[in-house]
């Protein structure tokens, strides 16, 4: 899972991020990217983290689990983009995920004082960024720092559709998180729609 970053790193680049999204599916809530930097000299350290997958691969429990111990880690540098369902609805969702992931870049690069050189994307995808950057299809599940963006990602999107159900708890957010389930349908035609719902 190491392989990507070492191959930019060997032609010398320096800042090398991985980035993943979640939220780009749901009915309701933010799309939300998160972009992780791991320097050459900390990796060795950084990937003992065990369970680093594609978020999707991990139980509620073991996500979270792994997000604490990705976010808490000093050596890890991380940003994370956010766009509300608001935007979403202006400009579409794949330029919203476009630009949640321009904003965890610029997060990161903020928060650490650092300027990136690479990027390297989950899917195909290429953002509005003066940045080198490759896109990596299942890149969540082969690239050890998108696998970490799409874990932090994620966690922060839960996160915060389980504090949108308790400002709308007919819907039932926490479980779902806005996915269009059988039971999300079901609320939906009971209740309509809320503001959080694009």
């Amino acid at each position: 899972m190491i392989q990507e970053e070492k191959r930019q790193w060997s032609k010398g680049y320096k800042y090398v991020v991985g980035i993943d999204e979640a939220g780009r599916g749901p009915l309701a809530g933010p799309v939300v990217s998160g972009a992780v930097l791991i320097l050459e000299k900390d990796f060795e350290e950084i990937k003992k983290i065990k369970s680093v997958k594609d978020s999707k691969k991990l139980s509620e429990k073991k996500r979270e689990e792994v997000y604490l111990n990705l976010v808490n880690k000093p050596k890890l540098k991380w940003g994370i983009g956010i766009v509300s369902e608001k935007v979403i609805d202006k400009i579409n969702i794949l330029e919203a995920t476009k630009l949640s992931m321009i904003k965890a870049v610029k997060d990161l690069e903020k928060k650490n004082h650092v300027k990136v050189d690479f990027l390297i994307l989950d899917g195909k995808m290429k953002i509005d960024l003066d940045v080198d950057q490759e896109s990596i299809i299942k890149g969540d599940d082969k690239v050890f720092s998108v696998s970490a963006a799409s874990i932090i990602a994620k966690v922060t999107r839960d996160r915060l559709m389980i504090k949108y159900d308790k400002k709308y708890p007919a819907y039932n957010f926490k479980k779902h998180k806005g996915y269009g389930t059988k039971e999300h349908l079901r609320n939906i035609k009971k209740n309509g729609i809320c503001k959080i719902h694009r």
